[in-house]
Parts: C-alpha cells; structure tokens; sequence
C-alpha cells in the first residue's frame, strides 16, 4: 500500500458537505479556475475557493450542486483571492477534475468519513 495513514491521522482531515453558492470567473488565476463560495452550514458559514474546473463545469451548473471539500487546511493565498477549503474531485489524465458530491442530498456541514 501507498503512504499508509493511521486512522488518527484521517481523523484530522475534516471533509464536509457544503452547497455552491456563488461561482465566479477568475481572470487573475494562472490556469482557467473559478471563484466559488460554499455554504457548510450555520456552525461552519460560508468559505470560499478557486477551483480549476472550468473543462467540465458551467458556472451555471455548479450554483446548489453539493460538493465534498476539506475545511481544514490553512487559508492560501491564491493570486489576489483568498482560498479557505479545498475542493475534492478526481483527476483525470487530461487534468479534467470530477468533483466528488453526495448522491442524495444532506445537511450542509456533515462530516464526511
């Protein structure tokens, strides 16, 4: 196996559901990437990133998508945007990135695990 974690460590990554808001273009990005702001629910709030999703993704269609993203990483600045959660999707060869979701809708904020 690959880069074995103790189960302690993957209980540090906090993955949650959140709901896209907002979607925005970002002209100032180095690679074609939106501006997005998630809702992880009244105890979490709103945050935001930029994601380079632009090959698969309308900004239309994201807006109420439900997505998995880790809220727990530091905040990285990003151009002049500040990006505060990340984004989970796989990554295809062409790097076109496949957001991961909740096929049945959720509560905003769930843990995932």
């Amino acid at each position: 196996m690959q880069n074995e974690l103790t189960w302690a460590e993957f209980e540090k990554v906090e993955m949650r559901i959140g709901t896209i808001l907002e979607v925005n273009d970002f002209p100032e990005a180095r690679n074609p990437a939106y501006q997005i702001h998630i809702d992880f629910g009244n105890a979490i709030g709103v945050k935001k990133t930029s994601a380079q999703i632009t090959k698969k993704y309308t900004k239309e269609e994201l807006i109420g998508k439900q997505i998995v993203a880790v809220i727990n990483f530091p905040k990285k600045q990003i151009g002049n945007f500040m990006s505060e959660c990340l984004l989970l999707g796989s990554i295809g060869e062409a790097k076109e990135v496949v957001l991961l979701s909740s096929d049945k809708p959720v509560e905003n904020g769930l843990r995932v695990g």
